[in-house]
């Protein structure tokens, strides 16, 4: 007699691991776009693109027609020789407003009272042709250590005519120079780093405002030069 045997059960899980086995061998689900909706995101997109070369098409001849201005620069509006009739009373002379047509640009005219120096002076800086620039001081009461402290202690280099005037030159040697005259009771420094012929010009300028203006008098304003 054969024994029977009972059938020995199927291990826990069998049949879920065929069951996922049999679903992992299945690709990912691709979602289908109706062909409908396709054609509409693609007609929005299209419509953006156009409506932007519309507009790019529309502002591109006002740009073009109206090109940024070309600027050199913020230039001062300074009225020399207003400035020099202001300032007549408190010098006690008239300052100079040497007329170089519009080719030396002044960019300041002032009074300055000597608080720091203790000499009282005419000011007025240019811009040169050459985009340089040259101060222009005129005092009444100049003494040495003022003279040695406007011209940076250059010395005395020669001499030269402008205006049918000999000025005093004085020359750094490091592209600073100094050109001094003393006419009709007052001294003229002009200090910048320009080029000869344009310290010439302005000087030139200077003279013929000098030999302009009235006589030097004395205001009870001015002070009396040592």
């Amino acid at each position: 007699m054969q024994e029977k045997t009972s059938p020995s059960p199927e291990p826990a899980g069998s049949g879920s691991n065929s069951g996922s086995s049999a679903a992992g061998g299945q690709g990912p689900v691709k979602p289908v776009i109706p062909a409908a909706a396709a054609k509409r995101a693609n007609a929005s997109v299209i419509g953006m693109i156009i409506a932007l070369v519309l507009s790019i098409a529309a502002f591109l001849p006002i740009v073009l027609m109206n090109p940024s201005p070309k600027s050199d620069g913020y230039r001062p509006n300074i009225d020399v020789s207003a400035a020099a009739r202001n300032a007549t009373d408190v010098a006690g002379f008239t300052p100079v407003a040497p007329d170089t047509g519009n080719s030396f640009r002044p960019n300041y005219a002032r009074w300055e009272g000597g608080t720091g120096s203790g000499v009282p002076a005419w000011e007025v800086g240019y811009i040169t042709p050459k985009e340089s620039f040259i101060g222009l001081v005129q005092t009444r009461t100049a003494n040495p250590t003022w003279l040695l402290q406007q011209t940076k202690n250059a010395p005395v280099t020669g001499s030269r005519n402008a205006g049918g005037r000999e000025w005093e030159l004085r020359d750094t040697g490091k592209g600073e120079k100094s050109m001094v005259l003393e006419y009709r009771g007052t001294t003229v420094i002009l200090t910048g780093a320009a080029p000869l012929d344009e310290f010439g010009t302005l000087a030139d300028a200077v003279v013929k405002s000098l030999d302009s203006n009235p006589a030097v008098t004395v205001s009870p304003a001015a002070t009396t030069a040592p």
